[in-house]
């Protein structure tokens, strides 16, 4: 069993700056991808940002030169820094991992809980 716990979001005016955190945790061999996707009300998820095990990283358009994404490894966590954000970067944002688990070796995507960033004056 694998569990993916993020942390990090909150209400932010325009402008302003957030990190959010997710840490994977449970019976993991391999984790591959990392990232993050959103969901604004009445939308579709969309992916924010990805990065692989190896460190490449790819950033929506609408982000690029804002968002962050990093991860550590060795913590089995990704992070991603929002910068200059702005009111239509509000969502709910959910990291996922792409894993193997050390029981049978499948591989499966897994997700957070979702977290809730407001940006708003």
């Amino acid at each position: 069993q694998v569990q993916l716990v993020e942390s990090g979001g909150g209400l932010v005016v325009p402008g302003g700056s957030l990190r959010l955190s997710c840490a994977a945790s449970g019976s993991i061999f391999t984790i591959y991808n990392m990232g993050w996707y959103r969901q604004a009300p009445g939308k579709q998820r969309e992916l924010v940002a990805r990065v692989t095990s190896s460190g490449s990283t790819n950033l929506a358009d609408s982000v690029i030169g804002r968002f962050t994404i990093s991860r550590d490894n060795a913590k089995n966590a990704v992070y991603l820094q929002m910068n200059s954000l702005k009111p239509e970067d509000t969502a709910v944002y959910y990291c996922y991992a792409a894993i193997s688990t050390d029981i049978d070796y499948s591989l499966a995507d897994y997700w957070g809980q979702g977290t809730q960033v407001t940006v708003s004056s």
